[in-house]
Formats: structure tokens, sequence, C-alpha cells
């Protein structure tokens, strides 16, 4: 345990560098690439993900239920689709929030691979993910 401010947080883990292996890559029928980076039984309130799409692709249609998405953008530019709202560009630095359950996709608007990082809450498992399309 570790004391925050007034209240006191429980916390069970132990401090780690986790090293990225670009070897564990893999294609998933989503059009992208993912990476994960962190995902995790002991760390069940978060996953971290890179994704990578590649020029010209589009991701599936999809949701996830019982998570909540996060995409960093890292690299590259495109389009994000997010619920109802009007696709909206991003580019390097941007965050896309995506509530528990709302449909979304992206899609790959420049030249080079557009690189974002998935942050789930709580972790991501492949059941939570559903296919729109």
């Amino acid at each position: 345990m570790r004391s925050e401010g007034k209240g006191r947080v429980e916390n069970n883990m132990k401090p780690k560098i986790i090293k990225m292996n670009d070897e564990n890559e893999f294609q998933t029928p989503e059009r992208c690439w993912i990476l994960e980076t962190w995902n995790q039984s002991e760390d069940e309130k978060v996953s971290i993900s890179r994704a990578r799409v590649e020029s010209g692709m589009k991701t599936q249609l999809h949701s996830l239920d019982g998570a909540t998405e996060r995409y960093l953008i890292v690299q590259g530019v495109g389009m994000v689709s997010v619920g109802r709202d009007r696709p909206t560009e991003v580019g390097p630095g941007d965050v896309v929030i995506i509530p528990e359950g709302t449909p979304q996709r992206i899609e790959n608007t420049g030249k080079d691979d557009l690189v974002f990082y998935c942050v789930c809450s709580p972790r991501f498992s492949p059941e939570c993910y559903v296919n729109l399309e």
C-alpha cells in the first residue's frame, strides 16, 4: 500500500519495465496490425496495445462491450468515426475517447502507416470485441 494525499490506495503492482518487441505484432481480421504492449491478468484495470493501419486501409466497424477505449495517435493521419459524430481528422498527439458499446472505426488517409495506442479500461479481452459489419 502507498499513501496518496489524505487517503490510501491499495496497489499490488511491482515496478517493472516492459520492452516492446515488434516481432509480436500480428495482423487482425479488423484490417490492422496489433502489438499488445500490456494486457495482463494481474492488472485488470487497463490494457495497452499499439495499432498500425496501413495507408488506404479502414478498420472494421466495431464496438467494445464492457470497456472504454482511448486512442493516442502517435504517427500518421486518419479519419476516425465514433458513434454518430461526424468523421474527424486525427494526427499525432490527438486522443480519441470511445465509450463502451460505441461504434468506431478509423481510416488511414495518409501515405505512411497510421500508428496509435489503444488504452482500454478495464483491460481488453477478445470477448468484448463486437464486429458491426
